[in-house]
């Protein structure tokens, strides 16, 4: 039935935990997985832009090798399990519309997330990502909780 598990990941906790149950679950049915990795872009707003480059660029490295860490991780938890995984790592504002996008463009018949990976006042403001995805997706959207 599924042949492509696209599962998007933000390296919280309970997203990992989500990732291991999705690439059972790909092993399960023989299924292929999609790891994929919404670097947010740094927006600060401030009238004193002085070393704010210096900043962004930090911001933009750390990200940059905090996403390839755990899509590393996510590759080799599939190795285990034998399921042919690919990953893809994004830049974007909209992280729930990079899923959806992310899985029409790669032909994905699942999308499996957890239930929801910030927390605080960041997830608050955002509103919930998953909720986002659920409500533009065009494929069904499995969620762990």
């Amino acid at each position: 039935m599924f042949k492509t598990v696209l599962i998007p990941t933000d390296g919280s906790p309970l997203s990992t935990q989500a990732l291991e149950q999705a690439l059972d679950f790909a092993r399960e049915i023989g299924a292929e997985a999609t790891v994929l990795a919404v670097i947010e872009p740094l927006q600060v707003f401030t009238i004193n832009p002085a070393g704010m480059e210096i900043a962004h660029a930090e911001y933009e490295r750390r990200a940059h090798e905090e996403a390839d860490a755990f899509l590393a991780n996510a590759k080799e938890a599939a190795k285990q399990r034998q399921v042919a995984c690919d990953t893809v790592k994004l830049v974007g504002l909209d992280p729930a519309r990079c899923i959806t996008e992310t899985a029409e463009k790669r032909n994905c018949d699942v999308i499996a997330m957890a239930s929801h990976g910030r927390s605080g006042f960041k997830a608050f403001m955002l509103g919930s990502v998953t909720m986002k995805v659920l409500a533009g997706s065009k494929v069904p959207v499995l969620i762990y909780r």
